[in-house]
């Protein structure tokens, strides 16, 4: 999961650091992350991973960091499988 987000992040984060440079924690946001592009990687993921983000997890603190965009889909796709 980690890789395909990385992966996303640097086709679609248009951030100005190299994505694997970044650790799992760094703030995405320091990092060049925008809103707009913060979009494109939620629906980047919605693909990849075959999900969608529910309303309350759209906020900045879901996309802040590797680890919270994988913590995050990793919620999504576990409450699918228990549904």
């Amino acid at each position: 999961m980690n890789e395909t987000i990385r992966t996303l992040l640097a086709k679609l984060g248009g951030l100005p650091v190299a994505v694997e440079t970044l650790s799992n924690e760094a703030d995405l946001y320091a990092a060049g992350l925008s809103s707009f592009a913060s979009v494109q990687l939620m629906l980047g993921l919605e693909e990849a991973f075959d999900m969608e983000f529910p309303d309350h997890l759209l906020n900045r603190k879901s996309f802040a960091s590797i680890a919270a965009i994988e913590a995050t889909v990793a919620t999504i796709v576990g409450d699918r499988k228990v549904a």
